[in-house]
């Protein structure tokens, strides 16, 4: 089995260490380098192979949002997943914005890391459940209050409420036409008639959603 390949990037050593330290003794995952310097990292990446980035957030010089934005542009296979102390609902909206695939609070244990990493992997998203709160809770924009704002009770079939159940579960396009028996060419169009219906524009929007209505 190859393992996932994890580079760690924080400008605090100590920290650097122990999340070595820690991921080392996760099964089916390699720390392929450390970095204190977040300036470093694309030259990295150029000449090193890497799965996943495990960033912090803030840190000097290039933090966390414009080093996602520049991995996303030149390795755009490349995870970014965010270690971080803030909750700050703003902070979370612009890191996901940037294309970050999870959020993960420093708080977090080797049980989560480890979900978090694997869950990545696999091409889903993973948020901690306190930034999933977080999410939730954002307000519309106002400006964009009369386009964004869905009805009061979509028209959604029982496909699309199961769907909409296992999006929540952070599943895949993949795995959820594996678990339906169902292509999963016919999965995104269910998706996008969601999308549609709710009159959001991602699968957190899905979710805020359907916690909002009571739907899950």
């Amino acid at each position: 089995m190859t393992p996932i390949r994890v580079l760690l990037t924080d400008d605090h050593e100590i920290i650097l260490d122990s999340l070595a330290m820690l991921l080392g003794r996760i099964e089916g995952v390699e720390v392929v380098g450390t970095l204190n310097d977040s300036r470093e990292v694309v030259d990295y990446l150029r000449d090193n192979e890497a799965d996943i980035l495990l960033s912090d957030m803030n840190m000097p010089n290039l933090d966390g949002i414009n080093l996602t934005l520049k991995v996303r542009q030149h390795f755009p296979h490349i995870k970014v997943l965010m270690l971080t102390v803030s909750e700050d609902a703003d902070s979370i909206r612009e890191a996901f914005r940037a294309g970050i695939s999870g959020y993960v609070m420093k708080k977090a244990g080797k049980a989560e890391l480890e979900k978090a990493i694997k869950t990545v992997a696999r091409g889903e998203k993973y948020f901690s459940e306190s930034v999933m709160t977080q999410l939730v809770a954002l307000p519309v924009p106002v400006a964009r209050a009369v386009d964004e704002a869905p009805a009061p009770l979509a028209p959604l079939t029982d496909r699309e409420l199961e769907i909409i159940g296992l999006v929540a579960q952070e599943l895949s396009t993949n795995a959820i036409a594996e678990k339906l028996f169902i292509s999963p060419g016919t999965v995104e169009t269910h998706r996008h008639n969601i999308l549609r219906k709710l009159g959001v524009k991602n699968s957190i929007g899905i979710i805020k959603y359907a916690v909002r209505h009571g739907l899950l």
